[in-house]
């Protein structure tokens, strides 16, 4: 199974790649992992890469590109692969694609785990951490015995800077203009696939396993 998971920031798509791994046998494919390894290893790609981010630029998608050719290249995507992450915009999906299909590895499934803005909102902007032991919390959907108090170790709880409202709203509207439009783009292809990212995670889940399931037979 070959596919690339597509969804706004608090839809669930890490969550759910975790368990797409452990039932597939799949591995996830991080852009921003990779990346991260191939400067750490000091790879010819790795040292391009860090010569753009320590002049505060963007990585070029050439480079990223040949990062992502070179994952795919490993004997664990053999079987398949979780793209997550990238593409981002359209003109990165037809460069992948074009790679895809060189590698005789085309997308089987476009998955978009679907959200409304105002869940979205309050997943992101509902997240609080103690200032201790790290637990996290939703004041939405799990909150703290006791306001403000974690219940593991007493400690404060916080909202982070990149949990507030305006930082979070921004971030949405990011996504929506440069990422969304892959929804057309995949659409137009005939491989998208979307499934409601709302309800437990195991529901969420099983709504998925259903449609890669339907998708594989029906190759």
């Amino acid at each position: 199974m070959r596919l690339v998971l597509l969804g706004a920031p608090g839809a669930g798509k890490g969550t759910q790649a975790k368990k797409l791994i452990e039932k597939y046998g799949i591995p996830q494919i991080s852009t921003g992992d990779i990346l991260r390894k191939a400067v750490a290893d000091g790879t010819p790609l790795g040292r391009e890469a860090k010569s753009y981010m320590d002049r505060g630029e963007l990585v070029p998608d050439s480079v990223v590109i040949g990062l992502v050719k070179e994952r795919l290249g490993q004997d664990d995507c053999k079987k398949g692969y979780i793209l997550d992450g990238f593409p981002r915009n359209t003109a990165q999906a037809e460069e992948l694609d074009k790679l895809l299909n060189e590698l005789n590895m085309p997308l089987d499934v476009a998955l978009s785990v679907d959200v409304p803005f105002d869940d979205l909102m309050k997943r992101l902007t509902g997240r609080r951490t103690c200032r201790n032991c790290q637990q996290m919390y939703n004041i939405y959907f799990s909150p703290p015995k006791k306001d403000g108090v974690c219940d593991k170790c007493g400690g404060e709880l916080y909202q982070r800077d990149d949990d507030k409202e305006e930082t979070i709203r921004n971030r949405l509207e990011v996504y929506q203009r440069s990422t969304a439009p892959l929804i057309d783009y995949y659409k137009a292809k005939g491989i998208l696939r979307s499934v409601d990212g709302r309800g437990s995670i195991e529901e969420i889940f099983n709504r998925i396993c259903e449609i890669l399931d339907g998708a594989a037979k029906n190759q």
